[in-house]
């Protein structure tokens, strides 16, 4: 078999069967466990799987199981909520900073108040690229990657790929749900992943996040509450909730 057969081989029945281990995929090959894992490595930067512990994952099994909110609903779900947080985390932003916003709406609802000083904002988001358009002083730059059409954001390995050159100072992103013991958690694997690497490149991790979305674990894990800094929240939360979060050293904003 030559090895653009096996590579077709493969993504078939990673696809046919939604996930799938790398000695099952060794036998049917019939190559070794470790040529099948540079496979898996290979195919996952062309975009065509994921990589899971012990086997891969299909990218379309994946975004099928867990499907994102559609834009126009998050947009609409505890907005006033949204916005007060949104106002609260410009606050925190200097001129000559630079920030990185995910696709969340809260972040989007950021972009259109911030105002027009001289920023860098790197970011994942169609809607907020566009809403920063118009704001000459502000340099704007998205990464590319396979759009997430629910969340008109990009994810994927290109998207990955490309924050490895960049380093911010402060990342504002949301997520589907925050758990004292769990951490922060995604609907699905594209999202988390994109997410753990923003994390991971910024000096200053914002969480926006109304109470809402705290003690729910989603689908897929994006980091551990020790990565946040500050977390930026409405009036509802806890008393509890908060004691505990700024007893592990978060600063906890209410608004």
């Amino acid at each position: 078999m030559l090895v653009a057969e096996r590579y077709e081989k493969i993504v078939s029945l990673v696809n046919e069967r939604g996930s799938i281990r790398v000695s099952e995929l060794s036998e049917l090959c019939q190559v070794t466990e470790e040529t099948i894992r540079r496979d898996l490595d290979r195919l996952e930067r062309a975009g065509r799987l994921r990589r899971s512990h012990g086997g891969a994952v299909s990218v379309k099994e994946t975004a099928a199981l867990h499907p994102e909110i559609p834009y126009a609903v998050r947009e609409i779900t505890n907005a006033d909520e949204k916005k007060r947080i949104a106002l609260e985390a410009i606050k925190r932003i200097s001129p000559k900073d630079r920030i990185l916003l995910d696709a969340s709406s809260t972040a989007w609802y950021m972009a259109a108040d911030v105002p027009d000083i001289d920023l860098t904002v790197l970011t994942n988001s169609i809607k907020v690229a566009t809403e920063l358009s118009s704001k000459e002083k502000i340099q704007v730059i998205s990464t590319g990657g396979i759009l997430a059409q629910r969340s008109l954001s990009f994810v994927g390995p290109l998207a990955e790929r490309s924050l490895d050159a960049y380093h911010v100072d402060k990342v504002f992103l949301s997520c589907k749900g925050v758990h004292l013991e769990r951490g922060i958690s995604e609907s699905n694997e594209l999202q988390a992943r994109i997410k753990e690497r923003m994390i991971g490149m910024a000096d200053e991790v914002v969480l926006l996040a109304d109470s809402s979305k705290f003690g729910v674990q989603a689908f897929t894990h994006v980091a551990d509450l020790s990565e946040v800094d500050t977390i930026i929240t409405d009036k509802r939360m806890p008393k509890e909730i908060i004691e505990q979060l700024e007893g592990r050293g978060i600063a906890v904003v209410t608004v």
